[in-house]
């Protein structure tokens, strides 16, 4: 049971105040000192924005030993969040990310994990020097997308890798689809394997029963979570939670020594300070509401003719639950694919969706939503359907191609001599760099995987419905670096399916 009186302090948030109400003539970075070295943007975002862009002092804190007020902010965090220990992020989720593999996996080091895990894992992988056995998530065919890992797999993968570091889960994935994350846990620290999650999307999850179970509530070891996208933080600031056991937090945080910057953004800082007491005091009042003005949407939407929306008929394999406030709606049957329906309501509605892929398009309803909001989206969808309902044609979407074979570590994929090719002509050839589309940042083929003729005959269709290609050095994607010729070769990891 959380302190109210406790977590309506906002220590570090006080303290930036506090210095800046001091009325302190600085003479020490950043350089635009207050804004006034930076006048036209102090103009539109305001003095006290600039003037809490401050840098690490005693009565700031320090974020890689903190011991005053940084160190206050996250010992409230914790609690609020049910974890140990909490670490604030500036560098995103992102840097949680790599912190957690870094933090359990040494050079050659085995990680178990989900094939639709983000692009960070991949760069986690590189900085860690871990071997990744890959886990094919369940796919729903319906909507084209991977769901997500069963506690199955991980047992089987756990049986056939006894000396893995680590378990690596998705809870949710962007669609907002959750594994069976208990009996996950359950299963890994029956072998005393620590399992690490990516919840990105999740800082929402814990405050309601209606959801489902965050990393903490599951007994998850860590969890990075993107307190910026549904708890209230602004963008770049995140926190990473540690439940003490498998993991020290004396490893954890050297590990973040390595990847934080020593320049934090106190702007961020302060953010994630009022945004978790906003969550400890009024969280479950506001996820209530949230998880009200979804499900009305949700009902109107499902509604119109010609959608399908991703419901609870996804449950089973791979998906124990599912996040209704991510609104996921496939569109073939309005006879577009969802970077049409996107850009169409970008040009004409001036409303963005959060995702959109080849078969649908992702509304994401938050604490900061009313009546209105969602009832103008609701509005704009129907316009939309109505246009386009008399249109019978229904697209054809690919499945998704296979898991390439791993022939070499990303990490020594990434250090080692290269060559770029066309990417129509790569076929056979062995990937220094990742393919996505960007949201979600899932790759078709990472570094170290044989690139296959199904990989590069999708990236064709992406690049054909105006998807956001991203992951190689050529912008266009285009063109692809690869492995040279006569290399040596390690044995291929094997996937478990």
């Amino acid at each position: 049971m959380l302190d109210r009186l406790e977590q309506e302090q906002t220590p570090l948030f006080d303290a930036v105040k506090n210095y800046i109400n001091a009325g302190i003539v600085p003479f020490h970075v950043p350089g635009h000192k207050q804004g006034r070295g930076l006048q036209e943007f102090k103009e539109f975002v305001g003095a006290d924005v600039l003037a809490m862009d401050l840098t690490c002092m005693p009565d700031l804190d320090n974020i890689i030993n903190p011991t005053g007020a940084i160190k206050k902010a996250q010992e409230l965090a914790a609690k609020t969040f049910g974890a140990d220990h909490a670490y604030f992020l500036v560098n995103g989720t992102t840097c949680g990310i790599q912190a957690m593999i870094m933090a359990v996996c040494q050079p050659g080091d085995k990680l178990i994990l989900p094939r639709n895990a983000h692009k960070s894992a991949v760069g986690g992988l590189i900085l860690s020097g871990a071997n990744p056995i890959y886990l094919e998530p369940q796919v729903n065919k319906d909507f084209g997308f991977s769901v997500g890992i069963t506690p199955e797999q991980v047992e089987r993968a756990l049986k056939e890798h006894p000396d893995a570091s680590g378990v690596f889960v998705i809870n949710p994935t962007y669609y907002g689809a959750t594994p069976d994350l208990k009996a996950i846990v359950e299963i890994a620290h029956s072998r005393r394997v620590p399992v690490i999650v990516d919840e990105a999307h999740g800082a929402h999850f814990g405050f309601s029963p209606d959801l489902p179970p965050s990393a903490m509530e599951a007994g998850a070891d860590l969890a990075a979570s993107s307190t910026h996208k549904l708890a209230g933080s602004m963008t770049q600031s995140s926190i990473l939670l540690l439940r003490e056991g498998l993991i020290g937090p004396q490893r954890v945080k050297s590990v973040l020594n390595l990847t934080q910057t020593t320049s934090p953004s106190y702007v961020l800082l302060a953010s994630l300070d009022v945004a978790r007491k906003q969550m400890a005091l009024n969280g479950k009042e506001l996820v209530r509401r949230t998880i009200d003005l979804a499900l009305w949407t949700r009902e109107q939407i499902g509604a119109i003719k010609g959608i399908s929306l991703l419901d609870e008929r996804a449950l089973g394999s791979g998906c124990a639950a599912l996040d209704p406030t991510k609104v996921t709606v496939n569109v073939q049957g309005l006879g577009m694919s969802g970077y049409e329906m996107e850009s169409i309501l970008r040009q004409h509605f001036k409303l963005q969706v959060e995702l959109a892929d080849l078969y649908n398009v992702i509304f994401l309803i938050t604490i900061a939503d009313s009546e209105e909001t969602v009832g103008y989206l609701v509005n704009c969808f129907k316009d939309v359907a109505k246009k386009r309902s008399s249109r019978k044609v229904v697209r054809y979407c690919p499945p998704l191609p296979p898991i390439p074979d791993l022939c070499v570590l990303p990490r020594e994929a990434f250090y080692s001599q290269t060559t770029v090719v066309d990417l129509w002509d790569a076929e056979g050839e062995i990937s220094a760099e990742s393919i996505m589309a960007y949201p979600p940042g899932i790759p078709l083929v990472c570094p170290g995987e044989r690139l296959t003729k199904e990989v590069i005959e999708y990236v064709a269709i992406l690049r054909q419905e105006n998807a956001d290609l991203q992951g190689t050095e050529d912008p266009l994607v285009q063109k692809i670096k690869v492995l040279r010729h006569g290399l040596t070769l390690v044995e291929p990891v094997m996937d478990v399916g």
